[in-house]
């Protein structure tokens, strides 16, 4: 409680930066990020709290930071934020060029293709991370989720109070699939490629005789792929994208089935 006073009180002023308490509590707030015994956004049972205070300490943390060259072998960076390190003791697998910013959590038992974590992200056991996907900073990724090749995972950090993008335990994310704007992905729901949901993306489970539409949340283990919807515009009438729920993920399903077999399953050809 104290690291949070101290944190919302520079929040206000800005001068409390120079001050050697609130130094020391943002960067202990960031280490602890780093260490995941903090988290920008946690579950509850009744959903999800996002600690604000945390964001706040993420972003105090840049003015504090000096830019630096890093060099890894012939590769050049020059920011202000150093990369992780000791993954082997972390337990986690990384595939160069894998990169994945201090303050940032990345359990035991992950996979990182050649992809991107940002500071503030939490990603748990089990999870895939394959080839050019983006984890965005502040993002959830639960347990045992696959993010397929080149998705993008969207970051925030302001508005402090604005949710972070959140994919629960055991979801599939199809490649090249773009999620921003504190969308919620329900456990073991399946993605098909190519699906763009923001906050004002209609998510329509059309299973039933009327549509259902969803926005911000996928429901667990629903099937969704990309679709559209007519929008009237002065102009004329267009198609805008949408997400349809097709289905929902079989309970004989392994948590680990392909992409193609949760869409096969629903009777659409892959």
């Amino acid at each position: 409680m104290e690291i949070k006073e101290i944190i919302e009180n520079a929040w206000e002023n800005r001068e409390l930066l120079k001050d050697s308490a609130t130094i020391e509590a943002i960067e202990h707030t960031v280490a602890e990020l780093d260490s995941g015994k903090l988290r920008v956004a946690e579950p509850t049972s009744d959903g999800w709290q996002v600690n604000e205070w945390v964001k706040k300490a993420v972003i105090l943390y840049f003015p504090l930071q000096k830019m630096e060259v890093i060099k890894v072998g012939p590769f050049e960076f020059h920011d202000k934020i150093k990369l992780k390190e000791g993954y082997a003791d972390k337990g986690v697998r990384v595939v160069p060029h894998a990169i994945a910013r201090y303050g940032s959590f990345v359990n035991k038992g992950v996979i990182m293709m050649p992809s991107y974590v940002n500071i503030g992200a939490y990603v748990d056991s089990g999870t895939m991370v394959d080839t050019w996907a983006t984890v965005g900073s502040c993002a959830q990724i639960g347990k045992d989720v696959h993010l397929s090749g080149g998705v993008g995972i969207g970051g925030v950090l302001e508005p402090v109070q604005a949710a972070p993008v959140i994919i629960e335990d055991g979801a599939f994310i199809g490649s090249r699939c773009i999620l921003v704007e504190g969308i919620r992905v329900g456990k073991e729901a399946v993605l098909g490629a190519n699906v763009t949901i923001t906050a004002s993306s209609k998510i329509i489970d059309v299973t039933g005789d009327e549509p259902v539409i969803y926005k911000g949340y996928v429901p667990e283990r629903s099937v969704v792929i990309p679709g559209s919807i007519t929008k009237k515009f002065n102009a004329g009438e267009y198609q805008v994208g949408a997400a349809l729920i097709i289905g929902k993920r079989k309970e004989s399903t392994d948590k680990k089935t392909s992409l193609n077999d949760a869409l096969r399953e629903n009777d659409v050809s892959v």
